[in-house]
């Protein structure tokens, strides 16, 4: 029991849905369709690495493939005119004929915008890796980024985990502080994790962060829509009920 599952993956199916859809029952292409998902991100993250990408998802149909890019800064991305978008569309084609696939799949890009970066884990882990490349303190960037982030509403717990040579120092070392809840072990809490790092001169330093954004219930509209009846029921306006009887004055 000492080995360590990962968030994502133990809720797959619950409150998360995998990062590649699609399906193959050829062994052959399902080879050739993994190595090219592999480096379609390798590809993009290294690309676009200062545009504050959270996920890269892959979806495939019979004669296309669509890459969905989710960003909290997408104007970058896109582009004047969506130029951006365009040359990066035809880079993603000379990568992909490098490949030498066996059907050469038409592109689609879709670029989608993250209202709250400060809930993602990833876009978290970035802006700590920025922080540290810019040489400051690590306590004092670990202790801004979670002040930063639990002003957010949507965030109810974070942990933050600096692992390496940090401030320079000969011997490396691990460095966590958390504040909030984080329960790693409620399959239905929607907890995002990501794995960050930062190339410092003196050596790499890795960055886990781990965001408790409440938790997810299959029911929750159900249970809302009968809460919304009951209130409905109990404020019915009084001219819609029977009248009443007056009462007696009489006293014994």
């Amino acid at each position: 029991m000492t080995h360590v599952a990962h968030p994502y993956v133990a809720r797959i199916g619950i409150n998360r849905d995998w990062r590649s859809r699609w399906f193959t029952a050829d062994p052959k292409k399902f080879r050739e369709y993994l190595r090219t998902d592999a480096a379609i991100r390798a590809f993009l993250e290294k690309k676009l690495r200062s545009m504050s990408v959270d996920a890269i998802e892959i979806e495939r149909s019979q004669k296309a493939i669509r890459i969905i890019i989710k960003t909290a800064r997408p104007g970058l991305v896109i582009g004047r005119s969506g130029e951006g978008a365009v040359t990066l569309k035809k880079e993603l084609d000379l990568m992909l004929r490098k490949q030498k696939l066996t059907d050469k799949p038409e592109i689609k890009l879709d670029i989608e915008e993250i209202r709250s970066p400060e809930s993602s884990a990833r876009l978290v882990g970035l802006m700590v890796a920025d922080g540290l490349e810019k040489r400051l303190t690590f306590r004092r960037v670990m202790k801004q980024t979670i002040e930063k982030v639990m002003a957010n509403r949507d965030v109810i717990g974070v942990r933050l985990m600096l692992s390496g040579r940090l401030g320079g120092a000969d011997m490396s070392r691990t460095e966590e502080l958390k504040k909030g809840r984080i329960p790693l072990q409620t399959l239905r809490a929607d907890i995002d994790f990501a794995r960050v790092t930062a190339r410092l001169p003196y050596g790499a330093i890795g960055i886990k962060v781990w965001i408790y954004r409440g938790d997810v219930f299959a029911d929750r509209k159900a249970g809302a829509a009968t809460t919304t009846t009951t209130t409905d029921r109990r404020e019915a306006p009084a001219r819609e009920r029977a009248p009443r009887a007056p009462r007696s004055n009489r006293t014994a």
